[in-house]
């Protein structure tokens, strides 16, 4: 499967593991709750890790373990749900995590822009979406106002005073 990462298309080699499934080679993804349960043996198997968080998981109970993983994984919900804009932008401002960010499950194009502006590096879609589309959504604004953690300054704060 591919996916979007740092603005280009890419094949995907992770692996969103069930509660109970065994453990892959490779780079895989587990929830939450599996995380807090079997920390110890899912990092004995020296494998890159990440994390799924639903939208009314607090990324704050990863703080200490965020080191320890090289991605998190935020399974979005519908259109009028924006909870996982708070926990990107929680996980790179307030949190200080370097690793990936991947934005998972039902989101439009309109908000990936956004989603990126405010930490956001990888997008996987349901199979079938059109990802030259998705692609186009990087380049549909080219100033923004707000401060994000791709731009620290707001536009008032960037514009050259006379």
């Amino acid at each position: 499967m591919d996916i979007i990462k740092d603005g280009r298309i890419q094949a995907d080699t992770l692996t969103h593991l069930d509660q109970d499934a065994a453990l892959p080679k490779g780079a895989f993804s587990v929830s939450l709750t599996r995380w807090q349960s079997e920390k110890s043996a899912l990092l004995a198997t020296g494998q890159p890790l990440a994390v799924r968080l639903l939208p009314a998981e607090i990324v704050d109970d990863l703080g200490e373990d965020l080191p320890l993983l090289s991605m998190v994984v935020l399974e979005m919900n519908p259109f009028t749900d924006g909870r996982s804009f708070t926990q990107i932008r929680s996980l790179r401002e307030r949190l200080g995590f370097r690793g990936e960010i991947r934005v998972l499950g039902d989101f439009i194009r309109d908000q990936m822009f956004f989603l990126h502006r405010l930490g956001a590096n990888a997008f996987e879609f349901a199979p079938g979406t059109d990802l030259k589309d998705r692609l186009k959504a990087f380049e549909e604004f080219t100033v923004t106002y707000q401060a994000a953690s791709d731009q620290p300054q707001p536009l008032f704060r960037r514009r050259a005073h006379p």
